[in-house]
């Protein structure tokens, strides 16, 4: 890994943590593959830390430009995916 996670000065310890977990997840889902429900309840988490849908967009843009990665996608995979258990981007 050869990137920094985005977060904010203003989250605390426990946000940022759990931010980076949602992030962890996303890199699972297109490295290996992860559970949609841990990916769901991560996302759940990152939505109260960053309720607002311009400020995820800001944040998620972040992470994908350093790391490839889009939030966005995988979260529409995993919205869109009714009878999987895990996600996949492979």
């Amino acid at each position: 890994m050869e990137y920094q996670y985005p977060f904010s000065i203003d989250w605390t310890t426990e946000e940022v943590i759990d931010v980076i977990a949602f992030f962890e997840a996303i890199e699972h889902a297109y490295e290996k593959k992860v559970k949609k429900e841990d990916l769901m309840a991560r996302y759940r988490r990152f939505k109260e830390v960053v309720p607002s849908k311009s400020e995820e967009k800001k944040i998620c843009g972040e992470f994908e430009q350093s790391s490839g990665y889009s939030s966005y996608h995988v979260v529409k995979k995993m919205k869109e995916s009714d009878e999987q258990e895990w996600i996949s981007m492979k």
